[in-house]
C-alpha cells in the first residue's frame, strides 16, 4: 500500500497505484444538488482532491483517459451523462500572497487568475481561439475568456479551491490589517468584484456550472451581495461523509497493514485502532446524522509511518495541523471565548446551541455584541475545532471537540492563555511531569499556589 499522504492529484494518486478511497459514486449527487455549489470543511480534510477527483472527470480534453482513470471506480461503471464535457477553469485562492496592503492583495488576487486563464488556454488551444488577457484587470480577462468559450460552444466548469484561504489569513491578523479584509471585500473591493463578474457570467451562461471550496462561509457572507447565487451543500447529509474516511474503511486499511507486523496481526490491529479512533476519529458535518469519520490528512500520516514498520507515530498529532492554532488564539482574545475553551476542555463537555450559524461576516467577529455563544461555536465548528454530537431533546444542536488531537490543541492555547510567559509555562510542565511520572504531586502544588494563590503584580 502506498499512502498519498500530501497528494492531491486524483491523476498522479490512479496511476501511480496509490491508495484511493471511492467516492466518485457522490459525482450523481453533486450533479443533482445544483449547478453553483458550496462546500465547506476544515483544513486539510480532503478539499483539493475532490475538485482534482472532478476536474478528471468533467475535462472534455481528458476522454480518452477516462477508462484509465475511471474505469475500475463506481462512477466508471455507471457514468453520467455530463462526463467529459467541459472545458474547466480552475482557481487555487491559497495559492494568494495575503500579505501586504489591499492594494497588494489585489495585484496578487489578480496576477493568480491572470496565470490561470494564460493556462487555461494553453490546455484548450486546440478547442478555442485565444483572447486577450489584461496584466491589470483580471476580471476583464475574464470577460475575454467567457467571450471566447461562447464562441467555442463549450460548456465552462469553474471550480475555486479555498475561495477564502487568502481571506482568512488577512481576517486572522493583527487588528490593524483587518481593514484592509474589509477593503477587499467591500463594494469596489476585488473579492466582490470578481465575483460579481463569476455571477454575472452564470447568468449568461459563460458559466455552466461552479464548484466552491471553503473552510468557512465568513468571506461569502461578505460578498453575498456580489455573489448570490451558491447553494451551501455543506450540512447535508449525503456529502458528510465526502471528505474523510469511515471506520470501516480504516479498519481495513489496518488490517491490511498488520498482517506483515511480528506478533498477532489481530492485536496489533485492535490497539492501533484504539489509537486512531480515540486521536482522529469523530467528525460529524450534518445535522440529525449519527455517522463519525476520520480526519483524511491525520489517517493518512498515521498509516503512512504504521505501513513503514508496525510502529505508531511518537507524535499522533500531524504539524500540518498545528496552525489551526491561529483560531483558537482569535477566541481566546474575547472574554466568552476564553471561558468556552476552559470549558470544553472537560470531558464529556457538550456545547449547546439553536442551530449551526450559515452566515456570518466580518461585522459580526469584530463586534463585541455580535460574537455570542452561538456564533463562537459555530466558528470552531467550521475550523474543526468543534464537531456535532447530536440533537437535544428540546432540539437544539449539541457540539464537542471530536477527538484527543483537538483537545490538546485547547489544552496547548489554554496553557498560553494563563501562562503568556515561556518560563512559567515551562515550569508549569515539569511541575506536572512530575506528578505524572513519579506520583510526586509537591512541585504541581507549589507551583498553583505560587502562581495563582499569589499572583505576580503585573
Amino acid at each position: 500500500m502506498k499512502f498519498p499522504y500530501g497528494v492531491s492529484n486524483f491523476q498522479k494518486i490512479i496511476t501511480q497505484n496509490y491508495y484511493y478511497c471511492d467516492r466518485t459514486d457522490r459525482i450523481f449527487q453533486i450533479e443533482n444538488a445544483g449547478d453553483y455549489l458550496l462546500f465547506i470543511r476544515p483544513r486539510r480534510f480532503g478539499k483539493s482532491l475532490l475538485l482534482s477527483m472532478l476536474r478528471n472527470y468533467y475535462d472534455v480534453g481528458r476522454q480518452a483517459d477516462f477508462e484509465t482513470l475511471f474505469g475500475h471506480l463506481a462512477v466508471g461503471r455507471n457514468p453520467t451523462p455530463l462526463r467529459n464535457r467541459y472545458l474547466i477553469l480552475q482557481w487555487d485562492f491559497s495559492c494568494v500572497d495575503p500579505t501586504g496592503s489591499a492594494s497588494d492583495i489585489r495585484r496578487a488576487l489578480y496576477n493568480h487568475v491572470n496565470a490561470c486563464i494564460y493556462n487555461f488556454y494553453k490546455e484548450y488551444k486546440s478547442f478555442l481561439k485565444k483572447a486577450p488577457i489584461d496584466s491589470e484587470d483580471a476580471v476583464t480577462s475574464l470577460k475575454h475568456l467567457l467571450g471566447a468559450v461562447r464562441e467555442a460552444g463549450h460548456p465552462l466548469y469553474l471550480l475555486i479551491d479555498e475561495y477564502d484561504n487568502f481571506a482568512n489569513e488577512v481576517m486572522m491578523s493583527i487588528r490593524d490589517e483587518r481593514d484592509v479584509y474589509k477593503a477587499l471585500v467591500h463594494e469596489k473591493g476585488p473579492v466582490k468584484t470578481l465575483f460579481k463578474a463569476v455571477k454575472s457570467a452564470s447568468g449568461e451562461g459563460g458559466i455552466d456550472r461552479i464548484f466552491i471550496t471553503g473552510v468557512s462561509p465568513v468571506v461569502m457572507s461578505d460578498i453575498t451581495s456580489g455573489f448570490n447565487i451558491a447553494k451551501n451543500i455543506y450540512l447535508h447529509a449525503e456529502f458528510n461523509d465526502i471528505c474523510g474516511f469511515k471506520e470501516s474503511e480504516v479498519k481495513e486499511i489496518i488490517d491490511h497493514l498488520s498482517v506483515g507486523c511480528a506478533g498477532d496481526a489481530v492485536e496489533t490491529a485492535c490497539e492501533a485502532m484504539l489509537l486512531m479512533r480515540t486521536y482522529y476519529n469523530g467528525y460529524t458535518f450534518a445535522p440529525g446524522l449519527d455517522q463519525r469519520i476520520y480526519n483524511p490528512t491525520m489517517t493518512l500520516y498515521f498509516a503512512e509511518i504504521f505501513a513503514e514498520g508496525c510502529r505508531t507515530p511518537r507524535k499522533m498529532l500531524d504539524a500540518n495541523l498545528s496552525t489551526d492554532e491561529a483560531k483558537l488564539a482569535y477566541i481566546s482574545q474575547i472574554p466568552l471565548g476564553r471561558q468556552m475553551l476552559l470549558d470544553i476542555t472537560r470531558e464529556q463537555e457538550l456545547i449547546t446551541v439553536s442551530d449551526i450559524a450559515d452566515r456570518f461576516g466580518i461585522q459580526e467577529m469584530l463586534n463585541e455584541q455580535g460574537r455570542d455563544y452561538a456564533f463562537l461555536a459555530s466558528f470552531l465548528y467550521y475550523f474543526g475545532v468543534l464537531t456535532l454530537a447530536g440533537e437535544h431533546p428540546d432540539g437544539k444542536l449539541e457540539l464537542r471537540v471530536p477527538n484527543l488531537v483537538m483537545r490538546g490543541l485547547y489544552v496547548d492555547r489554554i496553557q498560553r492563555m494563563l501562562l503568556p510567559e515561556p518560563r512559567e509555562r515551562d515550569e508549569g510542565k515539569r511541575a506536572a511531569e512530575s506528578l505524572y511520572t513519579r506520583g510526586d504531586m509537591g512541585p504541581l502544588a507549589a507551583f498553583i499556589e505560587n502562581r495563582f494563590s499569589h499572583p505576580p503584580v503585573q
